[in-house]
């Protein structure tokens, strides 16, 4: 029975030699590691409320754009990207409000909630589907210099088509048919490669183009 204390007695004393050299460290650790997982669930539960307020303006802003009320669209739009820019209802209602305007001739609207898509989107694809629709409101405007500008950014590849077919377009606007020439070149070639025959419609399109520009076989 001595030695058993005996040997307990040592365990205890190298506990408390291991926990005065490490304890500090650990207790530490352990409050840093609760303070991340409440503040993880604490993150997660304000994106919740985030998500579910935006949904509820975002369905204004749909009832808004079928009812054609342009200061209900400007006002819904605007709250959801100020107060809501993290969400995916931002891209949503940036890209609705945005179609809904330029639909209505408001372009200078339509520009300003594109250009905040195009910057500050959460998602790529709506940042490159943004910078697409932006240049061709700029060619509505003639501001072929600034579509053109947009264009030369670097797609994901389900918009690389669109984007070289539009900067050709801008490029013949702008008078540079050379230039314009291997832009359409560029989107036929990647029209042609999505698959044996590429999307039909704009692949003749695309040819006629080329064709138009004397770049034909």
């Amino acid at each position: 029975m001595a030695a058993f204390d005996l040997e307990e007695q040592e365990q205890i004393a190298t506990l408390k030699a291991w926990w005065e050299k490490w304890g500090t460290l650990v207790t530490i650790v352990a409050v840093a590691l609760a303070l991340a997982v409440l503040g993880w669930r604490g993150w997660e539960w304000y994106k919740h409320k985030q998500a579910s307020e935006a949904s509820v303006i975002f369905a204004t802003l749909v009832q808004a754009v079928e009812a054609k009320d342009a200061q209900k669209i400007r006002e819904a739009s605007g709250v959801i990207s100020e107060r809501y820019g993290a969400t995916a209802y931002a891209d949503m209602s940036a890209l609705l409000a945005a179609q809904a305007q330029a639909a209505a001739g408001d372009r200078a609207s339509a520009k300003t909630k594109l250009e905040w898509a195009a910057t500050k989107g959460n998602d790529p694809l709506t940042r490159d589907l943004a910078r697409l629709r932006l240049a061709a409101v700029l060619m509505d405007d003639k501001a072929y210099d600034a579509a053109v500008k947009q264009l030369e950014a670097k797609p994901a590849k389900p918009f690389a088509a669109r984007y070289a077919d539009l900067r050709g377009d801008a490029l013949v606007a702008q008078g540079k048919p050379a230039e314009a020439l291997i832009a359409y070149k560029e989107a036929l070639a990647l029209v042609s490669a999505e698959n044996e025959q590429g999307p039909q419609a704009m692949k003749s399109v695309l040819e006629l183009k080329v064709d138009a520009l004397g770049g034909g076989k």
